[in-house]
């Protein structure tokens, strides 16, 4: 396999499913290796297993990236299995805390960090150091990260320092060639937004998309543009929170 990635070996956090598995996709397909990670062992091997009977190179490290240890094993497997790391793609999250601000417990709040903020600084801090030939780090901060959600201040607060924290991982990894950019989605067809708009888990989404164009995007369509600042063609673009959301953060 050849393509834009060729010989580059990236991490997926939350790569078993909906976004991450799209993305783990398109690096073998576009010729890198993929360490998928997660805590669904039996999705994540699933997702492995399928990229490599395509004669991918492929690998699934069950993650907790809430723990720093797990996180740093993580690289450690990444590095051990493929000789380096070249890209990682921190795409872990989710939402566990709705509802008004005032209605939200405190365990909650903090599980909201852990899985949406904590998870990828712990996962910062070991990827950057072992990018020794530079390299490309996408974040996600979802629409969550540049606008309000009411009932999902938790998360909006988590990604809102996800922004943060990747701007200025941007600035202190760019003169050693380390990029870190942020990608603000929304509306995309997952199991997650699934489920926050209560909509069955397969089948057709009913109504239009609440963003300008109407409609809802299909993981694949997030993984091409990921799949391009993983590259080097996008070797100037640093420390910038990028929108793929169908116009919504214009509003």
């Amino acid at each position: 396999m050849t393509g834009r990635l060729q010989s580059k070996v990236v991490i997926v956090t939350g790569g078993a499913t909906g976004i991450g598995r799209a993305v783990a996709g398109r690096v073998v397909a576009d010729g890198g290796a993929v360490v998928i990670a997660g805590r669904r062992e039996d999705a994540g091997e699933q997702a492995a297993a399928e990229l490599r009977k395509g004669g991918g190179q492929a690998l699934f490290a069950a993650t907790d990236v809430t723990v720093e240890r797990e996180a740093a094993r993580l690289v450690e497997v990444a590095v051990a299995e493929f000789g380096r790391l070249d890209g990682a793609v921190n795409n872990a999250g989710g939402v566990n805390a709705m509802g008004p601000v005032h209605t939200v417990d405190s365990e909650a709040w903090h599980t909201e960090l852990e899985h949406n903020l904590t998870s990828v600084f712990y996962c910062l801090k070991f990827q950057i150091p072992a990018m020794s030939d530079g390299g490309s780090i996408i974040n996600n901060a979802s629409i969550g990260g540049m606008r309000g959600i009411p009932g999902l201040g938790a998360y909006v607060a988590a990604k809102h320092g996800v922004v943060g924290l990747t701007r200025s991982a941007a600035l202190e990894g760019a003169a050693r060639g380390v990029r870190v950019n942020a990608l603000v989605t929304g509306n995309v067809d997952t199991p997650l937004y699934r489920n926050l708009i209560g909509a069955p888990p397969e089948g057709e989404l009913s109504g239009p998309a609440p963003n300008p164009t109407g409609r809802v995007s299909s993981p694949d369509e997030i993984a091409s543009f990921v799949a391009y600042l993983l590259s080097d063609e996008a070797a100037f673009i640093t420390g910038a929170a990028l929108a793929i959301d169908g116009g919504a953060t214009a509003q």
